[in-house]
């Protein structure tokens, strides 16, 4: 991809929802306001999630006796953050819209 056209397509996404997924396991969600040629990422408005630890799944299989129990993700909000590009892994576009009446994730 040309340099021109890369820039065009990475433009249409600032200002956009974005779910980061980094090399530790975290995900990011936010709005993404700049890149730069090293693939670092600054998102605003952000939420850091993370996956519930083994202990934490395993008590909700017990207490519930499902080895299928749901487990919600730990999250806090992190305001604006920058992500080093060396730890992302997969970036998806979160497209939502009230005339299709939910969310679905676009894997860029």
């Amino acid at each position: 991809m040309a340099n021109d056209q890369a820039t065009f397509y990475l433009t249409q996404f600032i200002g956009k929802a974005l779910r980061i997924h980094t090399s530790d396991g975290r995900v990011f969600g936010g709005q993404l306001k700049c890149t730069d040629k090293d693939r670092n990422i600054i998102l605003a408005l952000t939420y850091e999630y993370r996956a519930p630890s083994a202990e934490a799944i395993k008590k909700a299989i017990q207490a519930s006796g499902n080895s299928k129990a749901h487990v919600d993700w730990n999250s806090r909000y992190v305001g604006l953050v920058v992500i080093p590009g060396e730890h992302v892994k997969k970036i998806e576009y979160e497209e939502s819209s009230m005339l299709q009446g939910g969310k679905s994730g676009v894997v860029l």
